[in-house]
C-alpha cells in the first residue's frame, strides 16, 4: 500500500513562481501546483488528460482558443494534447489540484 499525507509530499520548484507536489499511483498522478501572482505562463501540451480544481485563489486558463477564470470549486478539463496554460489571477496565489491519467511519469520520478 503506498500512502502519503500532503504535508509530507516533496515540493518541487518547476520554475519561479510554480511549485508542484505529487502523488501517484499505478494509472493516475495527483499533482497540487501553486501559481505565484506574476508567474510567467508557458503554454505546453501532454498526452493525458487532466481535471483541474482550483482550491484557492483564481486563474485564467487558456485551453485551446478558450479562455475562462476559475475560483475555489471550479474544475475543467484539459483533453490530451491540447496546448493549455493557466495565469494566476489577483494578488492571491493560486492552488490548484490536477488529476492526470494515464500517470504522470515524470512527477512520480520527482516524488
Amino acid at each position: 500500500m503506498k500512502k502519503a499525507s500532503l504535508a509530507g509530499l516533496r515540493g518541487v520548484d518547476v520554475r519561479e513562481g510554480v511549485q508542484r507536489r505529487s502523488f501517484s499511483g499505478d494509472g493516475a498522478t495527483l499533482a497540487w501546483t501553486t501559481l505565484s501572482p506574476g508567474h510567467a505562463p508557458r503554454p505546453h501540451t501532454h498526452p493525458h488528460e487532466q481535471i483541474v480544481y482550483i482550491v484557492s485563489g483564481r486563474a485564467a486558463f487558456t485551453v485551446g482558443s478558450e479562455t475562462t477564470e476559475l475560483g475555489p470549486g471550479d474544475m475543467l478539463v484539459v483533453p490530451p494534447d491540447v496546448e493549455h496554460y493557466a495565469e494566476t489571477v489577483g494578488e492571491e496565489p493560486c492552488v490548484d489540484l490536477s488529476v492526470f491519467s494515464p500517470r504522470r511519469d515524470d512527477y512520480a520520478a520527482q516524488e
